[in-house]
């Protein structure tokens, strides 16, 4: 295969994705899809059409080979590596004010629907299903992690554990994973009407989440971007999943699961930070400009990291 065909490939799966985005940002722009809507039809995605997305593909794979123990243990690890090395840099680097900000936002990603779909786009049903079981670990990561980086540094804000666990509890995405498990793993049959009805509600999910990343983003709150947002948008679109990666290929993993570990790690700012930061009186601004900043690059940065791995022959 030739590096034309190569490129060609690696664009057939990341361009689907950042073309619903891209939509969704065109859509704003037009005026046929407003605020109220983007809120709605997020709460619709992680309420529901997401959470059975995650149930249905866990019922349909093969448990033997998407619950792989090491690559969930070392995601998790690599998960928090990545917080510890943005919180020493913001550390030395970043205002005392604007530190938990910048670690949330460079640790954060929006797994759960850009990772989700390009894995789905890459590898198909292993990618959503395996990608499911890691969106279950770091869900639970990202929300304590990211709890303890912004109360660290905002005044007058603790830790609240009891809060924390009560919304880790609750959360449907991770609910869906609990309640997969026993289907998969005793092979519980569900009627083929279900299946069926279910598939054609989870299937609203991928493009319709898209659409709202799109639609949020706000290319005047980046022209006024800072220099911390753009340290902190660089530090998760490109020093760590570089860093990652590299360590995930030296522990031994390759192909199919370095290439899913790949998007997860490359996946831009969660929206889900700007939310948290806003709840906890933090700097909305830079959380915004982070999320923002992150979402366009990687458009870039994915297609590279992606071609680069396939080049190399890694995945």
């Amino acid at each position: 295969m030739n590096l034309l065909e190569l490129f060609s490939r690696t664009l057939d799966t990341t361009l689907p994705v950042f073309a619903m985005v891209f939509v969704g940002i065109g859509l704003k722009r037009l005026k046929w899809i407003d605020r109220e809507f983007v809120s709605t039809a997020s709460a619709l995605v992680f309420k529901a059409t997401l959470p059975t997305l995650i149930f249905l593909s866990l019922i349909k794979a093969d448990l033997s080979v998407a619950l792989d123990v090491p690559l969930l243990l070392f995601f998790a690890a690599a998960t928090l590596g990545q917080f510890l090395i943005s919180w020493l840099w913001a550390s030395y680097r970043v205002p005392k004010a604007d530190r938990g900000i910048y670690v949330q936002g460079a640790f954060r990603g929006n797994c759960g629907i850009v990772g989700l779909a390009l894995a789905a786009g890459m590898y198909g049903n292993y990618g959503l299903s395996a990608g499911s079981l890691l969106l279950g670990v770091v869900i639970v990561m990202y929300n304590a992690l990211s709890v303890v980086a912004l109360a660290a540094y905002q005044p007058g804000q603790s830790t609240n554990w009891r809060s924390l666990l009560k919304h880790i509890v609750t959360n449907p995405l991770i609910i869906s994973v609990v309640a997969a498990l026993p289907f998969t793993a005793f092979s519980i049959p569900l009627p083929s009407w279900l299946i069926t009805s279910g598939d054609y509600f989870a299937s609203l999910t991928l493009p319709l989440a898209l659409i709202c990343v799109g639609a949020t983003l706000s290319v005047a709150t980046m022209r006024s971007g800072s220099q911390i947002a753009l340290s902190a948008s660089s530090m998760k679109m490109i020093v760590l999943p570089l860093l990652s990666t590299l360590a995930a290929w030296a522990v031994g993993f390759s192909g199919e699961k370095l290439g899913l570990l790949f998007l997860f790690f490359a996946s831009p700012t969660a929206a889900a930070s700007f939310v948290m930061v806003k709840a906890m009186n933090g700097n909305v601004a830079l959380a915004a400009n982070i999320v923002a900043m992150t979402t366009l690059m990687a458009s870039v940065t994915v297609t590279t990291g992606i071609f680069a791995l396939r080049l190399l022959g890694w995945i």
